[in-house]
């Protein structure tokens, strides 16, 4: 497993450490898992910058309910073109740590349009 030290966006663990989350890397990133769900992904590259921040695993049907939430909220673009399960909290947004704060408050609360479970 990784040091914390090399992951970014660290205050994502405080927030989540009452669930015991899990660290796996996944596409040169750290997938967050916690109550046997991927919940979050933690990206922060020089490739494809626009993309780092915080990925959201959920799913189609939840997007606009999570966009009324999360204005800055978008598709991943690394993931081909058109609208993506996964979302995005963008790094450079305004409302960065606000949000990703608040997604986390969400996670601790199993709030269901957050998290998949892993195939």
């Amino acid at each position: 497993m990784p040091s914390k030290r090399s992951i970014p966006f660290e205050f994502v663990l405080d927030h989540l450490y009452s669930l015991d989350p899990v660290i796996k890397p996944m596409f040169g990133c750290h997938a967050i898992y916690a109550g046997g769900k991927i919940v979050l992904i933690l990206r922060n590259k020089n490739d494809s910058a626009d993309d780092n921040g915080v990925w959201i695993a959920t799913t189609v049907e939840h997007h606009s309910s999570l966009k009324n939430e999360f204005p800055s909220m978008r598709s991943i673009k690394v993931l081909g073109n058109g609208v993506t399960g996964w979302q995005i909290l963008p790094v450079e947004s305004d409302d960065f740590e606000t949000s990703v704060t608040k997604v986390c408050e969400m996670i601790l609360k199993k709030d269901p349009r957050i998290g998949k479970i892993p195939k």
